[in-house]
């Protein structure tokens, strides 16, 4: 079964997640989808200081929105914060450091934060890594867990106050389409049993949690538009460095990062009221959370049990 859906996935991907699949998407989109006025909302998102998330952050800059970056190196973001604001004319761009792989770091920044009375109208959990050899901290995290999944469930969970006092708040969650080839496993959140380990099957574990709890908080919090979206396979600097066999042998076809970013921006400003909270988005749509005959279902009794432990494990780090 895994081979039959990998292969299905790699056919979908060549079709709809390459520059060329982009492009014929493109041709369906809304040409006034993103003229909108955006320069009294304030968004927040991590990673921004490449990739897909700093050319969703220029273009909200650009908007005259208050963008607020989260990033882990204050090297690479100050460099990112100033280029965005040169760029942009908008002096309303700041940048705030935190390691999302730090649990009681994250819960640290969410408290500071909410303290601030700063406003956050979306949120856009755009962060991520994919590690290639299993790494676990001193509190015994592995690190892609604590990245992709327990960091994301800690800050969205930690702002949602903050966001429910807003007009149109809403939740953008950088997925994958890789998140395809895995069915949600509850049983092993640490890779403790994956053997041998493997970065890219891990990362995509993890996506489709974010899959998972978007769906939960969609059902949970009414007020608040949530999705997760797959930008596609898009050439940024975390691609080229997480998988660079991918990346030699792909590149020609790859979208650009602005074409990855186009989903994220399209759910943070456009339109959303035809929309459903809680969907997967690619390319301007909902799509499909799961493969035909990939029996990738997971049972609500597993997605409950997800959130749940979650929630004690994010608890043990406040």
């Amino acid at each position: 079964m895994t081979f039959y859906r990998n292969l299905v996935w790699f056919g979908k991907g060549f079709r709809e997640y390459t520059k060329n699949g982009y492009l014929a998407a493109e041709k369906s989109f809304d040409p006034k989808a993103l003229d909108v006025d955006i320069s009294s909302r304030s968004f927040m998102i991590t990673g921004a200081n490449s990739g897909i998330g700093k050319d969703a952050a220029v273009f909200l800059a650009k908007k005259g929105a208050t963008v607020h970056m989260v990033c882990r190196s204050e090297t690479r973001g100050e460099e990112a914060r100033k280029e965005i604001t040169e760029v942009s004319g908008n002096d309303r761009v700041k940048l705030h450091l935190l390691d999302m792989s730090h649990p009681r770091k994250v819960w640290e920044f969410v408290e500071k934060f909410s303290s601030s009375s700063e406003p956050i109208h979306v949120l856009i959990n755009n962060a991520g890594c994919m590690v290639n050899t299993r790494e676990v901290d001193e509190d015994g995290l592995e690190k892609n867990f604590a990245t992709n999944a327990l960091g994301t469930y800690i800050l969205t969970s930690g702002l949602i106050p903050i966001l429910l006092k807003q007009e149109s708040p809403r939740v953008v969650t950088v997925s994958s389409g890789g998140m395809l080839v895995q069915k949600l496993d509850v049983k092993d959140l640490q890779f403790e049993k994956m053997s041998p380990f493997d970065g890219t099957m891990a990362y995509a574990q993890n996506k489709r949690q974010q899959v998972v709890m978007t769906e939960k908080w969609a059902e949970k919090y009414k007020e608040i538009f949530f999705s997760s979206m797959h930008p596609g396979w898009a050439d940024t600097p975390a691609v080229r460095s997480s998988m660079p066999g991918f990346h030699q042998k792909m590149k020609d076809r790859l979208r650009t990062s602005e074409q990855g970013a186009d989903t994220i921006v399209w759910l943070a400003v456009a339109d959303i009221s035809k929309q459903t909270s809680g969907s997967f988005y690619q390319d301007r749509k909902a799509v499909a959370t799961h493969l035909p005959l990939a029996w990738s279902k997971a049972s609500d009794i597993d997605k409950d049990k997800l959130m749940s432990e979650l929630e004690e494990m994010a608890s043990k780090f406040k």
